[in-house]
């Protein structure tokens, strides 16, 4: 390409028009999938009739792996996103991969790279800000970049948008760019960069890049700026060109053609005019710069890409698009070999993935991501490659991936943009180099769909109010402020009052909202008791005192593995030796029955129960403050680790409090292929807890580094045990973190020796080297100790209708019966006799047993049973005979925690 007046102002002016790039942090891993897998794409002819979304179950399968369809939904007239769960055929754990499919035949889709803040390079920016910058529907990360504070940030491949080359290519090996012609044809390649200085005398040099970082180049290994010219355009936003090359810079301002100025040993600090660059030279490129150009002669910078396949040069005026990306992946529909080392983007681990690719008839474009779960971390490149062939790419390259991998989209009859999943800092997205850009420039149509949104699984009793959404035949969004709307519900699951819903009984329906003659429809799920694996109360750990207020949210898992928080309006509490309030998920306190040694709080929704116990003395009990610290508290450090401790005070929420706070500097051991770890050592050797606390609570502050966060603890058996605080110390101010220590198996007494910051080995640039956390408020939490109670001791005859308590002689209204192999008597007196507190629900033919702190129910008919909230099969039920409801008398007192024995020849039945 000739650097010419004309050229330059095309390329300083950026004035392309809503331009996207997908830039992708990290890697994307996947397992192998084979061909064949249906790729959806609808036509401007078909839109009238396509379904704006569907949840068809498609499957495609290969020798390893499976991909599981979810759900499609279109974004924009020839967008769609598709959505699989993907999971090995052998070992555990999924993993969620998104497709945005892009069909270039369309004739109002558009795809472009968009990068830096304002379309600048050396800038890194989140891809959600790339795209609202520049109108995109759809967009994910692209190229890799260095994430050393001693680097800009730019693209490690070339970057075009809009015909306007933005960058060149590293001179690295095996790194692929994936790019989209003037005339919408994809292609992946590898490129090189060719271009030449020539002074007015007619001597030429080499230009060895375009608005690059300093990096080190391969396969010589040497440093890139070294005896080396390189041209800086307006694009570039950094302040040197660039920082930390290891050179002494001699720069040249070209303006016109005309050398403008010359700075030699130093950086210019001006930012080259429009029709402008800079020349920066090292070395024998100084040299030349010296010897041949002088302020006022003219000077031309002739410069092109080059394939390396074919040796062509590119004239970026005929490419729409380009962005690098890494290895490639696939290659004639098949699992290619990687063009270069995978170590540096911890290919063969399970992390997030980003990826491009087309397919063979070169007129689909798709983008992928791969969102790892709690049961999987992500995928290998392996993995990655084979699932992209299973769904019909042709030819694809990797992405960045990791904590860069980010996508965003424009959902359907929506007006704003929204990231597409969590990234892996949760909400955090990373800014990154570049991105690839899906754009829309369809025209607004006629009213097409409606879209009811709210939530998809309800609880009975719970209230939510509903949206619309509206989009055109176009899959523009529509503003649905003046349509008149109809609300109602299917499957008898509740009622509407306007667009507010009720849910009322258990079972699946749908939402309806009509429009204009047009009606939407939306699937919910009302939990029933039925539904329910297991229930339990996530509380605030409180004693029983008048005035204590506990933070109580009542969790439940289904039977199909979901795991839901009960709102509080669904929760139906009773309370057992105190009375309170409630108000939203808060219970207050507001008397304590004289003789009551334990309260208890049992919380049912839709009848299913689950308990809380509290005792007198059971709130957490404070084990640390760090207000008054009588005891030695140093750092240490692994290799390449540095820092410091101290006591401080005036952080911001805790301005008056002392904390112990912890700074860490990983800088100079990034890189050695090691842990490390920052260590506040308390009390040399470690400072003793007491007693059996089962869990932990501290307060916290961060600094969003991502690193990992836990303490070293020896127990009474002098075993060393690392308790995770945090996996990720993604937020930053004060946070409250609550750790069962019961999991761990510790030895009564345990000390805690110390308490680190961790940055593992393995993609250790996704996490900040450098920061500072503090404590505070070190709490220990302890089981409720509710009184023992007294066993005791019964015995009963089969068929009679006398038995002796504790040696005393009590008659039965009903003897003891034997059925099938199973001893019955009656409720009433198992609760006279075993000290028991019993209920029985007529209505719902339930019994319930509480006994110290075990909460037992059964079902009259029941096969299952309810202790301590867990669902579990019941080897005999209840049952009513003779007007007496009989219970099984093995089952009540061993879930009770009492012994039961039999004695066959005297038909007899002891209890203790």
């Amino acid at each position: 390409m000739v650097v010419n007046n004309k050229t330059l102002q095309t390329i300083s002016s950026r004035s392309v028009s809503k331009l996207v790039i997908l830039a992708l942090g990290g890697v994307l891993l996947l397992q192998p999938l084979q061909p064949g897998a249906v790729i959806y794409a609808e036509t401007v002819q078909a839109q009238t009739t396509e379904a704006a979304t569907t949840s068809a179950a498609v499957e495609i399968k290969t020798a390893n792996a499976k991909l599981t369809q979810q759900k499609q939904e279109m974004i924009a007239s020839g967008v769609k996103r598709v959505d699989y769960v993907w999971s090995p055929l052998t070992g555990s754990g999924t993993v969620n991969f998104h497709v945005i499919e892009i069909d270039l035949t369309n004739p109002y889709v558009q795809l472009n790279a968009i990068s830096g803040k304002n379309n600048t390079v050396a800038s890194l920016n989140n891809v959600l800000n790339m795209a609202k910058e520049t109108g995109a529907v759809a967009a994910i990360n692209a190229d890799v970049f260095q994430t050393s504070s001693a680097s800009e940030g730019s693209p490690m491949g070339p970057q075009i948008t809009s015909g306007t080359l933005m960058s060149g290519p590293m001179a690295l090996q095996g790194m692929y760019a994936f790019s989209v012609s003037k005339d919408k044809v994809p292609s992946i390649d590898l490129y090189g960069f060719d271009g030449k200085v020539t002074a007015a005398d007619g001597t030429t040099f080499p230009i060895a890049g375009m608005n690059e970082s300093a990096y080190t180049t391969e396969p010589d290994k040497q440093p890139s700026h070294k005896n080396a010219i390189y041209l800086y355009t307006n694009t570039w936003a950094a302040a040197s060109h660039p920082k930390d090359s290891s050179t002494t810079p001699t720069e040249v301002l070209v303006s016109g053609g005309i050398v403008q100025q010359i700075s030699d040993g130093t950086t210019l600090t001006v930012t080259p005019p429009a029709d402008g660059y800079i020349l920066r030279a090292h070395g024998t490129a100084a040299k030349f710069v010296r010897e041949h150009l002088t302020v006022g002669s003219a000077v031309t910078s002739d410069y092109n890409l080059v394939s390396k396949t074919t040796g062509a040069k590119v004239d970026a005026a005929s490419m729409q698009m380009m962005v690098g990306g890494h290895t490639i992946l696939v290659d004639q529909g098949k699992t290619a070999a990687f063009s270069r080392d995978i170590a540096g983007v911890s290919g063969g681990s399970n992390v997030y993935r980003s990826a491009v690719g087309y397919t063979k008839d070169a007129k689909k474009v798709l983008l992928l991501t791969a969102e790892g779960t709690s049961t999987r971390n992500g995928m290998s490149l392996k993995e990655l490659q084979e699932a992209m062939v299973g769904l019909g790419v042709w030819k694809g390259v990797n992405l960045d991936g990791g904590g860069s991998t980010t996508m965003v989209e424009r959902p359907l009859g929506e007006f704003a943009l929204k990231v597409t999943h969590p990234t892996t800092g949760g909400t955090y997205l990373r800014p990154v180099a570049n991105g690839i850009g899906v754009f829309s420039s369809a025209p607004q149509g006629s009213l097409k769909g409606l879209v009811a949104s709210g939530p998809s699984t309800m609880f009975i009793g719970q209230t939510s109010a509903f949206g619309l959404k509206a989009y055109d035949n176009y899959y523009n969004p529509v503003d649905t402020s003046a349509l008149q709307q109809q609300w109602k519900a299917n499957g008898s699951i509740g009622m509407f009052s306007g667009n507010t819903f009720t849910a009322l009984k258990s079972g699946s329906g749908t939402v309806q909202v009509t429009s204009a003659g047009i009606t939407g429809e939306y699937p919910v799920s009302v939990i029933g008791s039925d539904q329910i694996a297991s229930m339990s109360i996530d509380a605030s750990a409180a004693g029983l005192a008048v005035g204590t207020k506990i933070t109580a949210n009542v969790k439940i898992m289904t039977k199909d593995g979901l795991n839901l928080t009960v709102p509080p309006e669904s929760i139906k509490w009773e309370f057992k030796g105190f009375t309170a309030a409630t108000s939203g998920n808060v219970i207050t306190i507001t008397g304590v029955n004289d003789s009551a040694a334990a309260g208890y709080a049992v919380a049912r929704y839709d009848g299913y129960p689950v308990m809380l116990t509290l005792t007198k003395g059971s709130a957490p009990v404070m084990w640390e403050s760090f207000e008054k610290v009588g005891y030695g508290i140093t750092f240490q450090g692994t290799e390449g680790a540095a820092g410091k401790v101290a006591l401080v005070s005036g952080l911001q929420g805790k301005e008056s409090s002392l904390a112990l706070q912890l700074s860490y500097d990983f800088t100079s051991g990034i890189g050695n292929g090691k842990t490390l770890a920052a260590y506040a050592v308390l009390n040399g050797s470690g400072k003793e807890v007491s007693g059996s606390p089962t869990g932990m609570q501290l307060d916290v502050y961060g600094d969003q580094s991502f690193n990992w966060l836990r303490m070293e603890v020896k127990d009474g058996a002098g075993k060393l045990q690392y308790v995770d605080l945090a996996k990720s110390i993604d937020w930053t101010g004060w946070k409250t973190l609550t750790v069962d220590l019961s999991s761990y198996g510790l030895t009564a007494p345990i000390t805690i020796k110390r308490i680190y910051v961790a940055n593992i080995a393995q993609d250790q640039d996704e996490r900040a080297a450098q920061g500072s956390i503090a404590f505070d408020d070190v709490r220990m939490l302890y089981p409720p100790v509710v009184s023992e109670l007294t066993r005791p001791s019964i015995k009963l005859t089969i068929n009679k209708k006398t038995a002796t308590v504790n040696e005393a002689d009590v008659k039965l209204d009903t003897a003891p019966i034997v059925l099938s192999g199973v001893t019955y008597l009656p409720l009433r007196f198992i609760a006279d006799a075993m000290g028991a507190v019993v209920a029985w629900d007529q209505t719902s033919k339930k019994v319930t047993v509480i006994r110290g702190d075990k909460l037992l129910e059964l079902q009259i008919g029941s096969a299952d049973l309810i202790a301590g909230g867990i669902r579990q099969p019941a080897a005999a039920a209840p049952l009513i005979r003779d007007g007496r409801t009989l219970v099984p008398l093995r089952l009540i007192s061993e879930q009770l925690g009492l012994k039961v024995n039999w004695d066959g020849a005297a038909k007899t039945v002891t209890v203790q």
